[in-house]
């Protein structure tokens, strides 16, 4: 959520999907004949070298191949890679599908993935995923606290021959297989001329995916990627073409989509309620590993008792806000992570997570009440101005505080800028979105210092963190999944953030597109087929 992939580039790039919602589900992608050509509507890209994007994830994902996806049902297939093995959970060897041609028909070998890796997590070179490689022994010496970098590669990384290397992590890490997933776009390989001219790459990528680039990309301009005929995945192409048009105004493309002149678009949150009746089952609602919650300034005296903010969370009446914001399609968060990822304990919040205006208005009495007005900030310009005027409302009603207030930033630079400088004055905007369905992530980046979105909820714990560190080092999954549930449950101990929704990621499509396949609420772009 994608220099590392910050805090606030995340969440700048996913505050869209906060207002979502849908009603159908995608379909068997065999049920219509392959070929054919659409435009995919989205936002003007950043970047298109995998290292470097942070909201061109469907254009560099069609591009590339990763070396492991995840399905629709959270659950790890291969894609470049024919094994991810570790015996101890700390040293893992990849080893390679034979025969993988770049673009330029050049081999996808351990090297392609190795250098690149190591280029991506160079700090001289200032990539924005850099942070995704973290976890690999010497990639401090490429990025030190302190100082200049003391190595241009990491020592965690080793060819052994065409097909095969190995990753040493810095601690033992059970979900190592999930980071490396199709959305960590820092894993992602590079073909040996790339590095002739970065610069240049970034504007025609060569990639080991199912697509391939036909003219560079121009700024505000659409571009056009073709069917790689020689891509040696299972999952190839079903279209042969697919046009990326970017839109300032993702208004005017929702109405390209409804009439036809673009095909596929994320659905944009001024939308969301009138998107059924306009679209009907052309209307997709995935569930996706994104949370949404209100952070609160935990160095404000006012916020500072816990029973404060869990007063807060109860006056909100989630199902009220679900049916007149959501038109009821979205799902209210019972714990700190999403209800779609994996071994997420729903229910965990309990009472702190429902409804309860008497139970609210007593808790916060108990805790001396509450001084002053209170601000509900958010970022202005997204779109998200009903909703937070609605949590207003209700917790100037519900808790009896006469002056509660909606209050936006001018945009959403000035309120990144404020989350870092920790200048909100009251409960403000959260949301994660994961990159891999393990809770690991949204955990990671919520609650510890270290984390990506720790300017966002200024939380962070000993015990987290040694929690945190027992169940990444858990010997199994089902070890894993407790071990993540007793790290959610120190965390509501201390209340920091309140949920508030688990997200859907929507879509709307024109009459021309037959299924849109998913998983983790992204389109699979290889799997879209035409009617």
């Amino acid at each position: 959520m994608r220099a590392t992939r910050t805090t606030l580039v995340t969440a700048a790039a996913t505050v869209v999907a906060l207002t979502l919602g849908g009603c159908a589900a995608g379909g068997d992608s065999s049920s219509a004949d392959a070929g054919g050509t659409f435009v995919y509507a989205t936002g003007e890209p950043d970047h298109l070298t995998p290292g470097r994007q942070t909201v061109a994830f469907t254009q560099v994902m069609s591009l590339f191949a990763p070396l492991v996806s995840v399905d629709a049902d959270n659950a790890i297939t291969y894609v470049q890679a024919e094994s991810v093995e570790s015996d101890d959970n700390v040293t893992w060897t990849i080893t390679l599908r034979d025969g993988w041609t770049f673009q330029d028909g050049s081999p996808v070998t351990a090297t392609s993935y190795v250098d690149a890796w190591n280029y991506t997590a160079d700090a001289a070179n200032a990539f924005e995923n850099s942070g995704q490689l973290a976890g690999i022994v010497g990639y401090t010496d490429l990025n030190p606290a302190e100082g200049e970098p003391t190595a241009s590669t990491m020592s965690g990384l080793t060819v052994v021959d065409d097909t095969t290397f190995t990753v040493e992590l810095t601690h033992a890490d059970s979900q190592f297989p999930l980071q490396i997933s199709q959305a960590q776009t820092g894993f992602y390989p590079m073909p040996e001329s790339a590095y002739d001219d970065m610069d240049a790459y970034d504007r025609e990528p060569v990639g080991n995916g199912p697509f391939e680039m036909t003219e560079p990309w121009v700024d505000d301009a659409e571009f056009t990627v073709e069917k790689y005929a020689d891509y040696q995945g299972d999952d190839a192409a079903q279209v042969d073409s697919i046009t990326y048009r970017s839109y300032s105004d993702q208004n005017t493309a929702y109405t390209d989509v409804l009439a036809g002149n673009a095909d596929v678009l994320f659905l944009p949150a001024s939308k969301m309620t009138s998107a059924e009746a306009d679209f009907g089952d052309r209307l997709y609602s995935f569930d996706a590993p994104g949370i949404d919650y209100l952070g609160f300034p935990l160095t404000d005296e006012r916020y500072s008792d816990v029973r404060v903010r869990q007063a807060i969370s109860m006056s909100i009446d989630r199902d009220a806000v679900n049916t007149a914001i959501y038109g009821g399609l979205y799902e209210p968060a019972t714990a700190f992570t999403p209800s779609a990822m994996t071994g997420t304990p729903d229910g965990l919040c309990g009472e702190y997570c429902e409804f309860d205006p008497d139970a609210a208005k007593a808790l916060l009495a108990e805790a001396g009440g509450f001084d002053g007005p209170m601000e509900i900030v958010y970022p202005g310009g997204s779109g998200v101005d009903s909703l937070f005027e609605a949590y207003a409302n209700q917790i100037r009603q519900n808790l009896g505080i006469d002056d509660v207030v909606a209050k936006p930033s001018t945009d959403w630079a000035e309120y990144s800028q404020g989350l870092v400088a920790r200048t909100p004055a009251g409960p403000h905007f959260g949301h994660w979105g994961a990159l891999y369905v393990s809770q690991q992530n949204t955990l990671r980046s919520l609650f510890t210092e270290a984390g990506g979105c720790h300017d966002c909820t200024w939380y962070s714990s000993p015990d987290v963190d040694a929690l945190l560190d027992a169940a990444d080092q858990a010997a199994t999954p089902e070890a894993a999944t407790d071990a993540y549930r007793a790290v959610q449950e120190r965390v509501l101990e201390d209340f920091p953030v309140a949920p508030t929704f688990s997200d859907k990621y929507s879509y709307v499509t024109s009459e021309k597109i037959a299924t849109l396949p998913q998983a983790a609420g992204s389109p699979i772009v290889q799997g879209i087929t035409l009617k």
